[in-house]
């Protein structure tokens, strides 16, 4: 299982994903919102999204998990 980690401290402006969708790497799975400018969270595995850990409109710090592929 591969996490797929938040790169920077902001709120969740988009999820671009859904449980059971197949993930490449570099595929843009959450967008970010940090200081009025949009981050994409590629993946850095590949894999099949078995569970969001965030929601839209949810601040998260650097380091927080948004999605577990499996």
């Amino acid at each position: 299982m591969a996490d797929i980690e938040a790169h920077i401290t902001g709120t969740v402006w988009k999820i671009e994903c859904k449980i059971g969708d197949t993930i490449e790497e570099g595929d843009t799975v959450v967008i970010l919102e940090s200081m009025k400018m949009e981050m994409p969270v590629e993946a850095e595995d590949e894999g099949v999204v078995k569970e969001i850990l965030c929601e839209e409109g949810q601040a998260v710090n650097e380091g927080d998990t948004l999605v577990v592929l499996e």
